[in-house]
């Protein structure tokens, strides 16, 4: 069932948060579907299994505008895009289905989901205070015309440049990393993205301006295959809401679509510090949201 028989919210209200929300998370490399989630369960009232089938469908609509930006911009790291999915994609199905059947009840899910959230918020600010201590850390430039530069590339890692700085992607670490990602962004419904943009800024050091766009991708990616997952899971469990809400989906991934595009678009624009701070205030209000309900 549609939003039509269940609230009173005017219709564009969908599109609008969606563009508001993602316009800022974009920035980051979010699609902003882990925060549509509590929008979907707390405003629109729906706590099934179904919510998380909704976010994929949000992100397999929205994200693709964000991902022609980057690499049309030159800023689309495709080695880190391919090792984010080789782990990711597997993990969903395990999400899925531990979604189904361990989490189906939403106050289990919510404090699930904000225990995952609380440790993401604090991880990224402490890793925002040490950047600002560290005065011999490299700074990352937000440089208008400056485009990824891959330098070499080989089964266990990549490296490349990016205004004038040499970094390195370790592929497989990377993707064991992912799996587990993967598996907590498929039962959460985010694709992973949420997670796993925080550890390539924290513990990879990668700059934000060169993980937006493989980020999008891969989570434009695990989301398709989630939701393909979950309706097949549907047939096994018919008492349960499990496939996507579409008419939810799809007015929320028109706002999200255009939201992730101006995002990408006005990010070489922004400071880094700036769009970390976006994601850090983000995952911790959720996140604290969430765990308050246990009070």
């Amino acid at each position: 069932m549609g939003i039509f028989a269940d609230t009173d919210i005017f219709v564009l209200i969908l599109p609008l948060s969606a563009f508001i929300i993602s316009l800022f998370t974009s920035v980051g490399g979010v699609s902003g579907a882990f925060l549509l989630l509590p929008f979907q369960m707390s405003v629109l009232g729906l706590t099934g299994p179904g919510v998380s089938a909704t976010n994929h469908l949000f992100n397999i609509l929205a994200i693709p505008g964000g991902v022609y930006r980057f690499i049309r911009e030159g800023r689309m790291l495709w080695p880190l895009a391919l090792s984010l999915s080789v782990g990711t994609f597997p993990g969903v199905f395990i999400g899925a289905v531990i979604r189904i059947e361990l989490l189906p009840d939403p106050g289990n899910f919510k404090i699930f989901a904000g225990l995952v959230l609380i440790y993401i918020g604090i991880r990224m600010l402490k890793t925002l205070l040490a950047g600002r201590s560290n005065k011999s850390e490299p700074k990352e430039k937000a440089e208008i015309n400056a485009r990824v530069s891959v330098n070499s590339i080989s089964f266990s890692h990549t490296s490349f440049s990016y205004s004038g700085i040499e970094y390195r992607i370790p592929h497989l670490s990377l993707a064991f990393i992912s799996l587990f990602i993967g598996i907590v962004g498929g039962a959460y419904g985010i694709g992973g993205g949420a997670i796993i943009a925080p550890i390539l800024i924290s513990f990879y050091r990668l700059p934000v301006y060169t993980i937006a766009g493989a980020c999008l991708f891969s989570t434009f990616l695990t989301s398709l295959s989630g939701v393909i997952f979950f309706m097949i899971l549907s047939n096994y469990y018919p008492g349960i809401a499990i496939t996507p809400d579409w008419l939810n989906g799809f007015l929320l991934g028109i706002g999200g679509f255009a939201g992730i595009y101006t995002g990408a678009r006005v990010q070489k624009y922004l400071p880094a510090n700036l769009i970390k701070i976006i994601l850090t205030a983000s995952i911790i209000f959720i996140a604290l949201k969430y765990l308050s309900e246990l009070l």
